[in-house]
């Protein structure tokens, strides 16, 4: 190479040393609207886990068959599933544990070339997606990915329809005082809910708002960052929040029944 007096020669690898990439098949691959796609990866990345000794959890379920696309992560601490109709219907089915990495990285590379299609290929250990003219292959998350229904308790004592505009104004808020792991805690009383936290050597914080709660005073504690990624989760003005008790794992839900489900475990509180 030269460019005016500056020469430069670089010793070159072999081309047919570099590995070869998966080629998607032209028939065989699955076409789906990018913006819902995009949408679900954006409500349910979020919670996959980062632990890579856990490889099966570092993923995110993907389905998709007819006029539904349901995505599912958890990090065995929280759970997300989001399921978003699809229209026109799919002409044809997926299933795989795509990395969540890698489905954030399609996300930005749909937004960023106006695709407004995404063609998807599974392979037998791959996928490869195409969105525009950027073609991005990963391998599959291999493990068992859990059966998540499972985790989902059947009823729930209390059911709270509350704004999520003004109770996520104030986590974000008391989070602030919620370092060094200590937890958020949100104490319902007849009526009311006071979201709290305590960091010693830091400070304190509490704000109360009213909601619709009925019965005996419930105190559950929550970690501040998992709560709040669900409550921005949801994306909807009205949500539905359901416990059961300070030891059991509570639930977000969109209040619109627009296919969204957080599931949180709780932190157990030092009285």
């Amino acid at each position: 190479m030269i460019s005016g007096s500056a020469k430069f020669h670089l010793r070159t690898l072999p081309l047919e040393d570099f590995p070869k990439l998966p080629q998607a098949a032209e028939s065989g691959a699955l076409t789906v609207p990018a913006a819902p796609f995009v949408e679900t990866i954006s409500r349910v990345a979020r919670s996959a886990s980062r632990d890579e000794t856990r490889p099966h959890l570092t993923g995110v379920l993907v389905n998709a068959s007819g006029a539904e696309l349901r995505m599912v992560a958890t990090d065995s601490y929280r759970l997300s599933v989001k399921e978003t109709a699809l229209d026109p219907a799919l002409d044809g089915s997926l299933e795989a544990n795509v990395p969540a990495r890698t489905l954030q990285e399609l996300g930005r590379v749909a937004a960023a070339n106006g695709a407004e299609q995404i063609h998807v290929t599974a392979l037998e250990n791959q996928v490869v997606f195409v969105a525009g003219d950027v073609v991005l292959s990963s391998r599959l998350v291999e493990g068992r990915f859990p059966n998540y229904q499972q985790l989902l308790p059947e009823a729930y004592e209390h059911e709270l329809r509350v704004e999520r505009g003004e109770l996520l104004e104030v986590v974000r808020r008391i989070s602030l005082l919620a370092q060094k792991n200590a937890p958020l805690r949100l104490a319902f009383t007849e009526g009311a809910l006071e979201v709290s936290a305590q960091t010693p050597d830091v400070g304190e914080a509490s704000e109360s708002l009213p909601v619709p709660f009925k019965g005996e005073p419930l105190e559950i504690g929550f970690n501040p960052e998992f709560f709040r990624d669900g409550l921005e989760s949801a994306e909807t003005e009205e949500l539905v929040l359901k416990l059961i008790s300070p030891l059991r794992p509570g639930l977000i839900q969109s209040g619109d029944d627009g296919g969204f489900v957080y599931l949180v475990m709780p932190i157990r509180l030092n009285v």
